[in-house]
């Protein structure tokens, strides 16, 4: 399947958060809260409780209607997933035709689905334009269907400044962060995509569990550090797990972190989801090449933070994920140190197999080794789940989401240095 490109934003550096606290870096941000999904008419979807209020404020309906108002549209976007406001049949007509005049209720563009031969779905996604010469950002989205459940694994950022070795998003440049309308419309497109609506037909293409929801679990593990844009992901979360309309249990939402030691204490008390740290190391001296960000926050801080998570129990354990990398971090020594260092935590170790990609310079353990490393763990008390690769055959693997618009950045922007306009950069393909 041929993957169209574009032009995306520029990556900007990364100063420090103001009012946060030292060291923790993101990217600057570009002025979103003003942009849209629907053209000149802003869209709906994706705007908290308060925010609709604000909208429905702005266009003149009466203060004493605006909770009601607010509410139908809650129930209409995140509930029944409408996708017109002539859906909504118990808003007035004439109240329809104001929201229709002045709103949307678009959604980023897919600009394409791969299906791999084990079920799992892969969207490239379009954001909205953010200016001249841009037709959006893009991100990666994937969907793991289940015999029992649907997880989908949301991206949070465009690119990603981490820089971990082993990881192809890491090879991507930071853009932007998502906002949150940006991160909640991923689980919104999934829905539509699978027919996952009350009184939709279920995707007849792919695999989809036999559940109740296609979209069971969300799993914050794609393009970015999730916290390193906490304020969006956590409103996105709210949403998600609002009762009233998305209605995914914080319980199966979970955050996965290469380690923010300071976000971490945040993220139990105003997310409140699962957790998972990046570990992939027992070592500093390892993990400074595999995951960067441990120079400024040790192995032994990350460990204290998961110590103290708010309601972490043997019912709320971390989960510590692990890839298992030949001849680096896989010996019976490394696993007896991980069990060593995970004491008095209530944890479960996910064992990767590493998704290769293009220009990696590590390889998978062999499969012996694997077990080996998973019946120590397993022996010390710990479950040890080796997770199942999948979608490697579409790059939709753990580690492997990048944006294909990276590919040819340089080539387009000289393009545009050159005078030819954005419709010839975007006639072009992978191929060319």
């Amino acid at each position: 399947m041929p993957h169209s490109t574009l032009i995306e934003d520029k990556p900007v550096s990364s100063p420090p958060v103001p009012g946060a606290f030292d060291g923790i870096e993101k990217s600057a941000e570009i002025a979103v809260e003003n942009l849209h999904l629907g053209g000149e008419r802003p869209s709906l979807v994706g705007l908290t409780r308060s925010l609709l209020a604000e909208k429905l404020k702005d266009i003149g309906v009466p203060e004493r209607e605006i909770r009601m108002r607010a509410s139908q549209l809650w129930h209409w976007i995140y509930h029944r997933g409408a996708q017109d406001f002539d859906a909504m049949l118990n808003v007035s007509k004439t109240m329809r035709t104001t929201l229709a005049e002045h709103f949307t209720l678009a959604r980023p563009e897919i600009v394409s689905e791969q299906i791999s031969i084990d079920g799992t779905r892969k969207w490239l996604i379009r954001m909205p334009s953010h200016g001249k010469h841009d037709r959006g950002a893009e991100i990666e989205t994937v969907y793991i269907p289940e015999s029992s459940r649907g997880t989908l694994c949301i991206s949070s950022q465009v690119g990603c400044t981490l820089t971990c070795s082993f990881c192809h998003t890491g090879t991507q440049k930071l853009v932007r962060n998502l906002t949150t309308a940006e991160i909640i419309a991923q689980l919104i497109i999934a829905r539509d995509q699978l027919g996952d609506w009350p009184g939709m037909t279920r995707s007849a293409s792919g695999i989809t569990p036999n559940a109740e929801r296609a979209v069971s679990n969300i799993v914050l593990m794609g393009m970015g550090e999730p916290l390193f844009n906490f304020d969006n992901v956590r409103d996105a979360m709210g949403i998600a797990s609002d009762g009233e309309g998305l209605s995914i249990s914080r319980r199966r939402i979970t955050l996965s972190t290469s380690g923010v030691v300071p976000m971490i204490p945040r993220a139990g008390e105003e997310i409140g989801s699962m957790l998972a740290i990046s570990l992939h190391a027992v070592r500093d001296d390892l993990r400074n090449e595999l995951v960067p960000i441990n120079k400024k926050y040790p192995i032994a801080d990350l460990l204290d933070a998961c110590r103290a998570y708010p309601g972490v129990s043997n019912a709320r354990r971390i989960t510590f994920e692990y890839v298992m990398l030949d001849g680096v971090n896989d010996s019976l020594a490394d696993a007896r140190e991980l069990v060593r260092l995970l004491k008095g935590i209530p944890a479960k170790i996910n064992l990767i197999p590493f998704n290769p990609w293009p220009g990696s310079k590590y390889t998978c353990s062999d499969w012996g080794r694997i077990e080996q490393f998973s019946d120590v763990v397993f022996n010390a008390g710990y479950a040890s789940p080796v997770r199942t690769p999948r979608g490697r055959d579409i790059l939709a693997a753990c580690g492997q989401l990048k944006s294909e618009t990276e590919k040819l950045r340089a080539r387009t922007r000289l393009m545009l240095d050159s005078g030819i306009g954005a419709e010839g950069v975007y006639a072009l393909s992978d191929d060319d």
